[in-house]
């Protein structure tokens, strides 16, 4: 099989390439932003739980900011399945959010935020109204009630309640845990020909101590790409299963079908220690979907519902640098994007980026 390449873009693609790679290749100068492997949980204020349903498999992953964390969030996709996003609208009167979540499940694992609510409200945490303290848990879901052969086997809310009792400040485990453990990816020519996607997580601090991070779950009807080297690491298999397609070229050569297209949606959430309004952290969760663009071919499909919320813990004072937040939202959500697939293990049916045959045919 030959890709199809269009000179002109092809140069200015490959300069780009050349000069991202040379620029990472660089070794770090004092002073320079730092790396942070804990994922999510480097931002202060943030712990990380996940609840993983090995049978089929699937299960959630929760985020609590038991102080309260600003929150924004941005829908690309055209598929979305979520709760209290509304209630993120920077005109909207509660100002701050106790926990998110991230299930898979379809729209069923949605009820994985009911049982986070019940272990905020146990913890006394919450919304202050006259009555009762309200947990704001807003919630986005995946869907992966194809893999396996158990669709009924979903996040419940006891999924979301022990996760978020086990939710911790340790690094964040990845790969096939909790709203990853059913992620696939590459489904254009449908699950027969997909690869394991995953969750990941990574982060970076500025010398400043700005830290900026991202958790997010990869469940793609697209490819996975390196940013770093334009390879493809993760997606469609050609007819034999033994090499990788090349979705752009599945799809300008018109190989492939509606039909064959199957349920998706990236979920993620980017967070920071910064202090940041409703409408910045908005404009963070925008941002950084220029990391599921760099690394998601294609993204923000009609059969995807890719969502990225942002946190903001006010835990660093001082006046934010909306650009760099931002720019750095964007550079920990590719990476990842890339550290679910090459985090993640084979199942039945859906082999992993780490021992898969990478070769292009």
């Amino acid at each position: 099989m030959t890709r199809i390449i269009y000179p002109t873009s092809a140069i200015t693609v490959g300069i780009a390439l050349i000069t991202w790679t040379l620029l990472w290749a660089l070794p770090h100068q004092e002073g320079d932003a730092a790396v942070n492997r804990h994922g999510l949980t480097a931002v202060e204020g943030i712990k990380v739980g996940h609840h993983t349903l090995s049978e089929r498999p699937t299960g959630c992953t929760v985020i609590i900011v038991e102080d309260g964390a600003v929150a924004g969030v941005d829908v690309r996709g055209s598929a979305p399945g979520t709760r209290e996003t509304d209630l993120l609208d920077p005109i909207n009167t509660v100002q701050q959010v106790h926990a998110l979540v991230l299930a898979g499940g379809s729209a069923f694992g949605l009820d994985a935020a009911t049982g986070v609510m019940q272990y905020l409200e146990s913890h006394n945490i919450g919304y202050e109204t006259r009555f009762a303290r309200v947990p704001i848990v807003p919630a986005a879901i995946l869907f992966d009630l194809g893999v396996g052969n158990a669709p009924e086997v979903r996040p419940t809310a006891d999924c979301g309640l022990q996760a978020a009792t086990i939710a911790s400040t340790s690094p964040v485990n990845e790969g096939n845990v909790g709203a990853g453990a059913g992620a696939t990816v590459g489904k254009l020519r449908g699950g027969s020909r997909a690869m394991k996607g995953g969750l990941g997580s990574a982060a970076v601090t500025m010398p400043n101590g700005v830290t900026v991070a991202a958790l997010v779950a990869v469940n793609a009807v697209g490819d996975i790409l390196d940013p770093t080297t334009g390879e493809i690491i993760a997606g469609v298999r050609t007819e034999d299963g033994q090499s990788l397609a090349d979705a752009r070229h599945l799809i300008r050569s018109g190989e492939i079908s509606r039909l064959h297209q199957a349920e998706n949606t990236t979920i993620g959430v980017v967070a920071t220690n910064a202090v940041l309004t409703k409408s910045q952290a908005k404009k963070i969760a925008q941002m950084a979907h220029d990391g599921l663009a760099r690394t998601i071919v294609p993204a923000h499909t009609p059969v995807d519902g890719d969502t990225i919320f942002a946190l903001a813990t006010g835990k660093l004072s001082g006046a934010p640098d909306m650009l760099t937040i931002g720019a750095l939202a964007a550079e920990v959500m590719a990476e990842a994007v890339v550290r679910a697939v090459r985090q993640a293990t084979s199942i039945p049916g859906y082999p992993a980026a780490r021992d898969f045959d990478l070769s292009h045919p």
